[in-house]
């Protein structure tokens, strides 16, 4: 065996045999280092890769929670609702087309602020666009051609009405740093009997294999403060300053929100499938 490793050997460095690549990777179970089939990858410069984006059902506008209430409907039902209000912006400031951008897409700004709040590239960047000095700029991607006009003006009563159905996107509420137990909905130990495990999550894996924790293991960790999206809530009422949507949405009083149309798979944005069939 030795001979035969070192004949290998002086074959390579002699450049009669190529050295043998194999795709290596650790076994989940074992820990050794196993083969696995190479995959082949598609480079960008040769046409093939292609990025599927996720799209919007249509462009929305942006506001700020004000608070929960309640409305009662004319069965004289009470229902739960949250205000959205919606402060000076909500202005087209960029229209991107497949064409121009590779992407059809609509840019809103939001939250109209001093010049000196911003940095000078977003100043000129809305002064460009004809409009005042935004403090958020966030696109709607879209998949036809956009028909808005750049710094036209986004009414809220033009783009829902009553008992449509959107999505509210906002930053949820920081809980800081939480345990298993109150993140997770972890079962706790006992709190008698000696038990010196009360709200303790318990085993992270074998110490010898694999000797690690996986990725993704539900354990003590920083909760909330993270993007949510509420789907599908319909809406109440819409006025020019303000929209009400049922139910409650991300965040605390002042937070900001993305509302837009609710993404239904077949009825407001196309089936993948549907598409491709489409393409071909």
């Amino acid at each position: 065996m030795a001979a035969f490793m070192m004949a290998s050997s002086i074959q390579i460095a002699a450049g009669v045999r190529a050295p043998v690549k194999r795709n290596l990777r650790a076994s989940s179970f074992t820990g050794a280092r196993v083969a696995v089939p190479a995959r082949a990858v598609r480079l960008a410069s040769t046409g093939g890769l292609k990025v599927d984006a996720k799209f919007d059902a249509g462009v929305g506008v942006f506001g700020n929670k004000a608070g929960m209430t309640q409305l009662f409907t004319a069965e004289g039902l009470c229902v739960p609702v949250t205000v959205i209000a919606v402060q000076a912006g909500n202005v087209v400031t960029q229209v991107k087309t497949e064409e121009t951008d590779g992407y059809n897409a609509v840019q809103v700004g939001y939250d109209q602020v001093a010049d000196y709040k911003i940095t000078k590239p977003e100043v000129g960047h809305c002064g460009k666009a004809g409009v005042p000095p935004m403090r958020h700029l966030e696109e709607f991607r879209l998949v036809g051609a956009p028909t808005h006009e750049l710094g036209a003006q986004l009414n809220p009563t033009d783009i829902f009405k009553k008992d449509d159905v959107v999505d509210v996107r906002g930053t949820s509420i920081g809980k800081g740093w939480q345990g298993a137990v109150k993140k997770y909905g972890f079962a706790r130990g006992l709190m008698t009997h000696g038990s010196k495990s009360h709200r303790q999550h318990g085993s992270v894996g074998a110490g010898t294999s694999p000797g690690r924790i996986f990725p993704g293991k539900k354990m003590h960790s920083q909760m909330g403060n993270e993007l949510v999206t509420a789907k599908k809530l319909v809406v109440m009422r819409v006025e020019a300053d303000c929209i009400i949507v049922k139910g409650s949405v991300p965040g605390k009083r002042g937070n900001l929100l993305r509302i837009a149309p609710a993404k239904i798979v077949g009825k407001t944005i196309p089936h993948k499938l549907t598409a491709k069939l489409q393409a071909a």
